[in-house]
Order: structure tokens, then sequence, then C-alpha cells
């Protein structure tokens, strides 16, 4: 194993980079690596053509427009007209939205290698080191003046600027390491080193006052700078963002997060995390633990996301939840950054299915499939339909996460120890190993069908295991076959299928892993259930009445509160108990496409959720 290899792997967040860039290892043992990100290419599929939606909205976004805030807030001149919604120069929380798009530019020049984006990046690089300049402030650089900052220490009332601070500190980086861009890291660095300076002199009791204000991932951002720099004053100003009224009962394995805004506390939990590996501390490795499995088997929902309203609420609550405003997408993204981590340290298949389970019936879900635009929350109350963002006039921070998830998506298909490969997602794709001079090619229609085929390309024999995710949805077993003889297979679902051997060019293997329907119901009510069909949720298609393009598209995120659901709208099933395969039958010739049978007066069509929009829908089911 590479110093290389380590590196790029251990840091779930920033994959890819080279040695030199980071001046302090980690420092745990580690089961899985990341591969670089830009040793991943996409093939045709639902995940390219989200990227590609995304990639075009990234390119039609006006630098000078985005900017306009920051250089009034610097005292520089600007004619451009200034975009609305959360970037509005009357919003507190302006300028998160440029931390988001230098890590979105950053993510897909390492996915796509267009260098129209670093060259988009480090121009807005150059702009923020002239306001930071300007300035003058003692490295402080914002959208906003300080003021709002002294405002969050004396627990005045004020919109969250350390999660603003956090973003652009973080894109910042993201510029650095996956961009090369030395000016975004001395930005960066004089960001941090005044932050340090102004929380160092706080009292423990201002330090408190300043930490119930959400601080995004500030934890995170901090252990990452001092990663590459080494420097104390950064790994000290990680410490001070330590919230010890959340984390210390987490760290106890006491689950507090009722009635806590979820999305403040997920970044937590990921700084938590970095920091257990940069300093092999066990005390943030258990609240990282904790908290992962305590969401995931108390607080989330069949889709893999979790929150009513963007709070946690009692453990196993969650058909009493099943509203409008559940499910917000920044959670989920956040979730999935937090199971890199944990997938790394322990090369555990639950994290992979749940990664499965929330990229697909989440993240996929989120992006608009005709304009690109995001989501904020996902609504799974009876009859809802999706809300999307408008291009100029919103800038959601679920806004900001989706031009990040739908830049970075290869970033989780494949991992690998010192031996071989894990293949975790089965996506479209194509692996470069250059250590091994190996390159993987994987083709697939999955999830419309069953089956992925990989490929090896190699210019000499290679000895090395290949471990296949064996989902714990895959209860009708698995076939596998390596040029075209099948083999045996020992294991159970939720495992690997190791297939350890010297490999050629031209050598192929075939996995299918036969899905079935099933029930997923509420943690607290077996007869309020989803429908899945493998990892794909299902959701019933409910009509489009009183949907228009004015209700669909919003600038406020407080709009969607209002679903006005057609009294007509039916969500309860007369099941009498018979298993799900009884009334719900597959539509002959259309993939993934299935109707209930003798359940209702009107049959239902499912569909997958990815693919629903532009509808009503139901995806919690009232089984009689």
């Amino acid at each position: 194993m590479t110093l290389i290899a380590f590196i790029g792997s251990i840091n779930a967040q920033y994959i890819g980079q080279d040695a030199d860039l980071l001046s302090v290892q980690p420092n745990i043992p580690v089961k899985a690596y990341s591969f670089k990100l830009q040793d991943v290419r996409l093939l045709d599929s639902r995940f390219k053509e989200n990227m590609e939606r995304d990639r075009s909205w990234l390119m039609r976004i006006n630098l000078q427009r985005l900017l306009h805030s920051w250089r009034v807030n610097a005292g520089i001149k600007t004619t451009a007209k200034p975009y609305a919604g959360w970037e509005a120069l009357d919003c507190e929380l302006r300028g998160h939205t440029m931390g988001h798009v230098l890590s979105a530019f950053a993510l897909m020049y390492a996915s796509t290698g267009d260098t129209v984006f670093k060259n988009k990046g480090d121009s807005l690089v150059v702009a923020l080191a002239e306001c930071q300049r300007i300035l003058n402030q003692d490295g402080y650089l914002s959208a906003f003046p300080q003021n709002l900052i002294d405002r969050c220490i004396a627990g005045e009332t004020v919109w969250a600027p350390w999660y603003t601070i956090h973003k652009i500190m973080a894109g910042l980086t993201d510029m650095y390491l996956y961009a090369s861009n030395k000016q975004a890291l001395e930005v960066a660095t004089k960001m941090s080193g005044w932050a340090y300076r102004k929380l160092s002199k706080l009292t423990p009791e201002q330090q408190a006052t300043n930490l119930k204000n959400e601080f995004g991932g500030m934890i995170e951002t901090s252990y990452n700078l001092y990663a590459i720099t080494g420097n104390k004053e950064d790994l000290a100003l990680a410490d001070l963002f330590y919230d010890h009224k959340v984390l210390d009962p987490l760290s106890e394995n006491n689950d507090i997060l009722e009635k806590l805004h979820a999305n403040t506390q997920i970044p937590k939990i990921i700084g938590e995390a970095r920091g257990y590996e940069l300093t092999g501390a066990e005390k943030p490795k258990a609240i990282a633990d904790f908290f992962w499995q305590t969401v995931h088997d108390h607080h989330t929902f069949a889709t893999g996301g979790n929150s009513d309203r963007e709070m946690f609420f009692a453990k196993d609550k969650i058909s009493e939840h099943i509203t409008p405003l559940s499910t917000e997408t920044c959670n989920s993204y956040n979730m999935l950054k937090l199971t890199r981590h944990l997938f790394s340290w322990t090369a555990d298949v639950k994290y992979a299915d749940y990664y499965e389970q929330t990229l697909y019936n989440h993240i996929l879900a989120a992006q608009d499939p005709e304009t690109g635009m995001a989501s904020y929350y996902m609504p799974l109350n009876s009859g809802a339909f999706k809300v999307y963002s408008k291009e100029d006039s919103s800038f959601w921070c679920c806004v900001g996460t989706g031009f990040e998830s739908n830049a970075k998506f290869p970033e989780a298909i494949y991992y690998h120890d010192d031996k071989g490969v894990f293949v975790n997602l089965f996506i479209p794709s194509e692996l470069n190993w250059k250590e091994k001079d190996v390159k993987i090619t994987q083709e697939t229609k999955y999830p419309d069908e069953a089956t992925t085929v990989i490929k090896i390309e190699s210019n000499k024999e290679v000895q090395m295991p290949i471990y296949l995710r064996y989902p714990s949805w895959a209860t009708n077993g698995a076939i596998v076959k390596v040029n075209g003889k099948a083999i045996s297979i020992n294991q159970k679902e939720g495992s690997y299928i190791t297939i350890d051997r010297k490999w050629k060019a031209g050598d192929k293997i075939e996995v299918t892993y036969p899905m079935s329907l099933r029930l997923v119901a509420t943690n607290d009510n077996p007869n309020r259930a989803a429908i899945a069909f493998g990892p794909i949720i299902l959701v019933g298609e409910a009509g489009k009445e009183g949907i228009t393009k004015a209700v669909s598209y919003v600038e406020r995120e407080k709009v969607m509160r209002n679903y006005k659901v057609p009294t007509s709208i039916n969500d309860h099933l007369n099941t009498n108990g018979k298993a799900v395969t009884d009334w719900v039958k597959p539509i002959d010739g259309q993939p993934l496409s299935f109707k209930t049978v003798g359940v209702s007066d009107n049959a239902f069509t499912l569909i997958p959720y990815y693919k629903v929009h532009g509808e009503r829908y139901i995806m919690y089911w009232n089984l009689q």
C-alpha cells in the first residue's frame, strides 16, 4: 500500500490527493481505501444524466452575480445583478452558495477532467482573495459583515454565520486538494487563523453560547486544514467547535436527538469522524459509531432520509412523521459523507447497503430530470409531489449540496485494500487502478436489470481478490460466473463474495442478484409500509391534479408546506395480510414497473421514486 493510496482513501471527503499535499497522516487502522476521484469515470446511466444536468447548471452560473454580495461587503465597485433567495443582499446566509460552487467546480473537474471547471474555480479564488485583502480584517472573509459573527457570539438572533464560513473554507480547501489551487489554500488558512484568534479569546461561557447557533462543518474543515498545514491552531480551532451538550451524551451511547435540528448535528459527527482519523482518539470514534447506528435504526425512512420539518423526532416514530416536510436532502448528503468514513474503517457491508439505499432513493430522486433543479424536502405524505428550486432565485442549502452530490457520483462505486477491489455499487463506470496496472469496466442496466458485468483489462496477469457486495436485500441468492462458468457461492446476503485469482486481459465476471418485492414497514407500525423491489423504493402514481409550474418551482422553501392533496387520493390497501407478491404484479415489458391487483377500487401503477416527476405519488401505504 503506497502512502498516496492511504491518504487518498482515509479522508472520505478528499479522495485522490497526492501525498505531498498533506502534512499530517491518518493514524488509525483502515480496511477500505477510496480510489482517486479522477480514476473513476461514469458511463451512460441515470447517474451520468444527473451529472450532466448538474454540469450544465454549473456552467450557467454567472460568476459576477455570485460575487456581487462579496464585493459589496468589501466595498468593491460592482454592477452585477445580485442573485435572489438565500443569496439576496438582505439574507443573512448570503455567501454560502459560493462555498458549494467552489466545491462543485473542484469535484466536477476531478470527476470529468474538464478544465473549464478548474478555470472557473480559479477565477473565483482570485476574486475572493481580492475581497479578503481589501477587507483587511485579520483574514476574515465573507459576503456579510463580521458583526454577524459577533451577534452569534453574543447569543443574539442571527442566521448561522459560522455555517457559511464553513462552506467557504471547505470550498477553498476543495479547490486546493482537487484542483491544485495554492491561492485557495492561502485564503482558507488566513480565514482559519482569523477564526482561531477570535474564538480562542472567549470564555467557556461565551464558547457555549457561540455553539448554540448552527455552525455546519467547522470541525471537519478545521481538521482537514490541520491535515494539510500541520498548524496546531487549525487543530485547536476544531476543538473550539466541540459541542459538549450534544457530543458528550452521544459518546456515552445516549440518544438525545429528539427535537434537535438534524442537519446541525450530522456535520458535527462528520467532524468527529475526521478527528478520530487524524488523532486516533477513541471518543470521537464512539460518537460517530453510535450516532450513525442510532440514526439508521431509529430515525430513518425507507428512502434512507431522516427528519421531519428538519428536526429529529422521538426514536421509532416513523409512521407519525410521514409529512410534507419529511427528509431534508442536505441530511442525506451529510449522512453519506459520514457513511464513507465508517466504511473505510470497517469495510462493513451495512454501510455500503445504506449508501446504495440513500443514493438511489433520495439523492438520485432529488434532481428534476427536466431542468436539473434541486429538491429541499422529499415529501412522503400521500398525494404530495416534488417541488424544485428556481435557477436564479432559490439557492437553498439543498441546492448547494445538490451541486456537490451530482458532481461526485464516482466516489463510492469502488474501494480497495492492499490486495484487491471492493465493488460496492453497480453503476456503469470505468476504474483505472494505476498502481496495479488494472482497468475495470462495469457494464450494467442495474437496477432495471439484475445483472452487472465486470471486465478486466491489464497488460499482465494480476493476482488479486475482487470483493463483490452481496446486498442484504438479495434474499433470493446470487449467481456469479467467471468467463461464462458459474462458481460456487458460500457467502450469504449482507456480506462480500470474494473471487481471488490471477486476472488477465479479457476476463469477465457476471453477477446477478435476483430482485424481489418486499415491504419496508415503519419501525412503529407494521401496517404502514413502503414497497420495494430489490434496493428500489416504489411509489404509486396518484395523478397530476393541481400541479402547475408555479407550484413545482418555487423561490421560498416555506411554500412547500401546502400541497393541497385532493380528497380523492386514498392510500389504503385491503391486503388482508397477504404477501406483497400476491397483490403487486410486474408490468410486462416495463422494467421496475408494477401494478396493484385486487386491493383497492382503482389499481395503482408503481414506479421507482427516482423516476416520478410532475405528478403526485404515494410511498407509504396503510395496509388493512
